[in-house]
């Protein structure tokens, strides 16, 4: 290259790099986000602008407003039996935070494996009579997801409407002739944000993790399970995976919904509206619920200020299972505190994640509640996927999200909160069993970690934003 080729290079490196780091600064939240986004852009002026490109800015943009203006025809309101003062500002916290409202009079059981459930989602498709919508992070091409594409194939060729989208990520592997089988039996099926070609690229750090099964407008199923063989293998199997759904009946139905309305409308440009959709909802149980959907988009960080706000209402019990826990220092402290002032706050993770990167970095964390008055439990295989919240007995929190930034800051996720000891009590009875199993982790066992492995731990931890 001639001395004029390498000033021009020079100079649009440059260009980018003040762009990118300006823009960064500009816009990142955090500040320690910002600061490390600007360093590695200057540090690396030419890949620095282009990681920042493809991984550091929010491009989703969604048109979901008239769909949020569409009127409930669902019953909405505060439970007078809601009387202490923790549930209170709870519902408040909630009111302020999440677009959809407490409703009253819900029905809701939990499932503990794909071996459990699987029959029973595919079961409510086989009885649709008007309409089936299907949103899923992970579609196996395998025996469990080719059962969910024979069920709703079935449901489409005796004139049920059915709707299926898929994460282009999630399920990357055999996605396009699912999608294809789906199409020609005359399901509508698509994929969020593909992640080929320019605009593919731009946008591959953005993934829909909501689980979601909408049967009739009437009955849901939701939670953290994926639709793959690992989900229902013996749990002698190394690949088997361990999780937690939940079947809903009654009128929060309407906003799970809602929720799969607006991400379909955002990937397809139908506009999901009507009875066959949207019916109108009795009172089928007992239990206020509400839905909290989150994102990078006017979602976002819901999913995070709920959990922030029920751990600062805990009076006595604050329990956690979590597939991947990576808090940031705002959750770290929060935790801390409530172990502080006396309540019992109790962590159950995985002892082998499926990422042995986010062990490392979680390793990292675990001393700073440890030394607080936390305690933890690792548990061994099934690799346990669930994603719990229980405080005080009598509030539950559940969904897709999991407990790093990944899903309180990038991903789309779908959580549901619960009140009421009806559903607590039976989550805490599976958590007393996990920790029966598990193995307690302490401070001085975490202090006791050489010197390499402290070294391993941190550098993973470094990553902890793109875990």
């Amino acid at each position: 290259m001639t001395t004029a080729a390498w000033t021009t290079a020079a100079i649009v490196a440059a260009g980018l790099a003040i762009v990118s780091s300006l823009h960064a600064i500009a816009y990142k939240r955090d500040v320690r986000a910002a600061i490390g986004w600007a360093g590695f852009i200057w540090v690396a002026p030419l890949a620095g602008p282009l990681f920042y490109l493809l991984f550091g800015v929010n491009r989703i943009r969604r048109r979901g407003a008239a769909l949020r203006g569409q009127k409930s025809t669902g019953v909405s309101f505060r439970s007078s039996s809601l009387t202490t003062e923790a549930p209170s500002r709870l519902i408040q916290l909630g009111d302020a935070v999440s677009r959809f409202p407490l409703r009253s009079g819900n029905r809701i059981n939990h499932f503990e494996g794909g071996a459990d459930v699987f029959p029973e989602m595919t079961r409510a498709i086989d009885d649709a009579r008007t309409s089936v919508t299907l949103c899923t992070y992970i579609l196996g091409n395998d025996g469990a997801g080719r059962r969910f594409v024979d069920a709703l194939t079935r449901a489409s060729r005796r004139g049920v409407a059915v709707r299926v989208l898929v994460d282009a990520v999630g399920t990357r592997s055999g996605r396009g002739r699912l999608l294809r089988e789906l199409s020609r039996s005359g399901v509508r099926a698509a994929a969020f944000l593909p992640a080929l070609g320019t605009r593919g690229l731009l946008n591959t750090n953005l993934r829909n993790h909501r689980k979601l099964l909408v049967v009739d407008g009437r009955l849901a199923f939701t939670g953290g399970i994926n639709l793959s063989d690992a989900y229902e293998t013996p749990s002698t199997d190394p690949g088997a995976i361990r999780d937690t759904h939940f079947v809903i009946d009654g009128p929060l139905v309407r906003d799970l919904q809602q929720t799969f309305a607006e991400d379909w409308a955002f990937v397809s440009g139908e506009r999901l509206v009507g009875p066959e959709w949207f019916p109108s909802l009795d009172t089928r149980g007992s239990l206020d619920a509400r839905a909290v959907a989150d994102g990078p988009d006017e979602d976002f960080e819901r999913i995070r200020w709920i959990i922030l706000g029920a751990i600062a209402s805990a009076r006595t019990s604050i329990r956690v299972v979590t597939p991947y826990f990576l808090p940031d220092a705002a959750l770290i402290a929060a935790l801390s505190v409530a172990a502080l002032r006396g309540v019992s706050v109790e962590i159950v993770v995985p002892e082998r994640p499926d990422h042995m990167v986010v062990k490392w970095a979680s390793d990292a964390l675990l001393w700073q509640v440890l030394e607080r008055g936390c305690r933890v439990w690792v548990t061994s295989r099934p690799f346990d996927h669930s994603k719990l919240l229980t405080v005080d007995g009598s509030w539950t929190f559940f969904g897709s999200a999991n407990w790093d930034p990944r899903s309180f800051r990038l991903n789309f996720e779908l959580n549901v909160e619960v009140f009421g000891a009806p559903l607590a009590g039976p989550i805490d009875a599976m958590i007393d069993r996990r920790i029966a199993d598990g193995r307690e982790v302490t401070l001085a066992l975490m202090d006791a970690r050489r010197f390499p492995v402290r070294v391993r731990d941190g550098l993973a931890r470094l990553l902890t934003p793109y875990l």
